[in-house]
């Protein structure tokens, strides 16, 4: 009986945990623009192998914050790197996180 109370315990905290993760993606009604006084350059790459990774918005707070873009290796050597996006989410707008793929 412990053993099935001890199983039907972590079931439920997985699923609470599992839930909860998946209602933290912040949605606003106004899609956020970088910042003006930014200007992207684009530096020389450090090496032939390393990959631009562009602009990434990083949700805090209740809104999103701008993050410029920099030099990355990838993971592996055909990695290819696939840029995040605005996309539109219940009456606003969600970030997607960039990726490896």
């Amino acid at each position: 009986m412990k053993n099935v109370k001890k199983v039907l315990f972590l079931f439920i905290a997985i699923s609470a945990f599992t839930v909860a993760k998946s209602q933290a993606q912040v949605v606003v009604v106004v899609r956020p623009e970088r910042p003006r006084e930014v200007v992207v350059e684009r530096p020389v790459a450090p090496s032939p192998r390393h990959v631009w990774v562009a602009e990434e918005w990083t949700p805090a707070g209740g809104r999103y914050v701008y993050h410029g873009g920099y030099w990355a290796l990838p993971p592996h050597p055909h990695a290819v790197w696939r840029a995040g996006h605005w996309r539109h989410h219940r009456g606003g707008y969600m970030w997607v996180q960039g990726r490896w793929a």
